[in-house]
């Protein structure tokens, strides 16, 4: 499967993943002060255990950052 993270493709080995799998690959250290969108819709926190990715879903990946 690949899935467009962030604008850039990237090949899993898995045929289907849940928003919690793809974060626990990608960044399994730095799951706090994130937010996910799938779609251009927010994915809860609550929901990162159930919702399921498909190839053609465009993930945005967004972390909190402090400044101004």
């Amino acid at each position: 499967m690949e899935l467009k993270i962030n604008n850039q493709i990237k090949p899993f080995a898995l045929d289907r993943i849940t928003v919690q799998a793809l974060l626990d690959l990608e960044i399994p250290n730095r799951q706090n002060g994130i937010a996910v969108a799938v779609n251009q819709s927010i994915i809860p926190k609550s929901d990162w255990n159930l919702h399921y990715l498909n190839e053609t879903d465009d993930i945005l990946i967004i972390s909190a950052t402090q400044g101004g």
